[in-house]
């Protein structure tokens, strides 16, 4: 199973703030919902809680929960109490690409323990505050592939570049 991490990320690395998005960029997020869309998604539980009510569980992808909360729950949402563990359900359930989508924690988790084999990064060409990050990697061992560059307009606050990143 290829694991992948997917993210939207400024030019300070900031990713969030006060567990909400700091920009609004409607054809980055419609990226992310086709790109992810069948697959499994691994998120935190602050991010998981992050979304609006009205949108969780993600539609049309299985979503996985981590938290170590035991007596956590997450309707129509799959709980776990580690990486390790999403990581397994996924695979055992035949999952060809899993996605990890956040937040800073398990994004720094996945990527320290080698799990992530791609990445879909959209460089967000913006500095905004945030108290949440995307974590630095080493970029000798990833191969940078530009997929598409756009423009701010009225559906995009700011320009931006998505990219993929595979290991060398």
């Amino acid at each position: 199973m290829r694991v992948t991490s997917i993210a939207a990320v400024a030019e300070n690395r900031v990713i969030g703030k006060d567990n909400d998005l700091v920009w609004k960029l409607r054809d980055d997020m419609k990226f992310f919902m086709e790109t992810t869309r069948g697959h499994y998604v691994i998120m935190g539980r602050r991010n998981y809680e992050s979304i609006p009510e009205r949108f969780r569980p993600l539609a049309d992808r299985t979503n996985v929960v981590i938290t170590r909360d035991e007596a956590y729950v997450a309707p129509g949402a799959a709980v776990v109490h580690s990486l390790e563990d999403a990581l397994k359900l996924a695979g055992d359930a035949g999952e060809t690409e899993a996605f990890i989508i956040g937040g800073g924690q398990i994004y720094a988790a996945a990527l320290q323990a080698n799990h992530v084999d791609r990445q879909w990064i959209t460089h967000v060409k913006a500095a905004p505050e945030g108290d949440t990050y995307y974590p630095e990697f080493p970029m000798d061992e990833w191969t940078k592939e530009v997929v598409h560059f756009q423009p701010a307009d009225e559906r995009n606050e700011f320009a931006f570049e998505i990219c993929l990143y595979s290991r060398k």
